[in-house]
């Protein structure tokens, strides 16, 4: 049977409310109780403080580095690492890793931003969208680096700057916009390398799943699904999922299952004998 390790990092990564945190904990379990795996838990949930992207990193690397070493570790074993985090910039930690130990993947990120400003160039000097930057060694987060940009694919960016767009303008970085044939597109774009897979929810249409950012003329879950079962076909390095909130803003709980649907040929893949 394959296994795949399921790991929860709770801890702070830039976060503004706690809904988050909170969702990766829901999340988690409930994909846990899907693959009949245990967790492993990293960090500890404490109150969102403020302050810019360098605040926000200060106090979010300790745990941070412990999430980078779990990752590691899974790394090692033959099947697929599974995990669920709370904030984008908790990917800080785990892409210098893929980076470093497996240097054939092709990273599918699936967000409806691009993540890949620079701190001396982020007009909100946020944490999140600066994550994929860091791991390309654009600017030095003290987590590592060492991806090129030309192992990246985007899927779903539609909110993105304009010193993103001239990346992908250039050639320098691959995107798949939303759009007719996107699984097809995404296939040609990963070309049969094998794959760690990056799930941002706000990658998906506003008003499906809470996250902090809700971006309109996104991924439905039937396009999700469309391009999970291209990427199932695939090598499967890992798979991680952020930004799923517990709450919507006004109280509402999330609902889990839909998006673990849509999840479900990967899931396979990791649960497959």
């Amino acid at each position: 049977m394959t296994t795949a390790s399921l790991t929860i990092f709770r801890g702070r990564s830039g976060d503004r409310n706690p809904r988050a945190m909170a969702g990766a904990e829901r999340l988690g379990s409930d994909l846990a109780r899907r693959l009949g795996r245990t967790i492993t838990a990293i960090g500890a949930a404490e109150p969102p403080i403020p302050g810019l992207w360098d605040v926000q990193l200060a106090a979010a690397r300790p745990a941070l580095r412990g999430l980078a070493d779990a990752v590691a570790l899974a790394l090692t074993e033959p099947s697929p690492t599974v995990t669920v985090m709370g904030r984008c910039a908790a990917a800080l930690a785990t892409l210098p890793v893929i980076a470093r130990q497996r240097p054939d993947a092709c990273v599918v990120w699936f967000d409806a931003h691009g993540d890949v400003n620079t701190p001396g160039a982020s007009d909100s000097g946020y944490l999140g969208g600066l994550v994929v930057s860091a791991a390309c060694g654009l600017w030095d987060s003290g987590l590592g680096a060492g991806l090129a940009l030309g192992k990246i694919v985007l899927v779903a960016a539609r909110d993105l700057d304009p010193a993103e767009w001239a990346l992908i303008e250039s050639g320098a970085l691959r995107h798949v916009p939303v759009g007719p044939d996107l699984a097809a597109r995404l296939a040609e774009a990963v070309a049969g390398r094998p794959v760690y897979i990056h799930l941002d929810v706000d990658a998906l249409d506003a008003g499906l799943v809470p996250s902090e950012y809700q971006v309109a003329d996104g991924l439905s879950f039937a396009d999700l699904r469309a391009a999970c079962a291209v990427l199932a076909e695939r090598s499967i390095i890992g798979l991680e999922i952020t930004e799923f909130e517990e709450s919507w803003p006004d109280g509402r709980p999330g609902e889990t299952g839909p998006l673990i649907d849509a999840l479900d040929p990967l899931l396979r893949v990791l649960t497959a004998p």
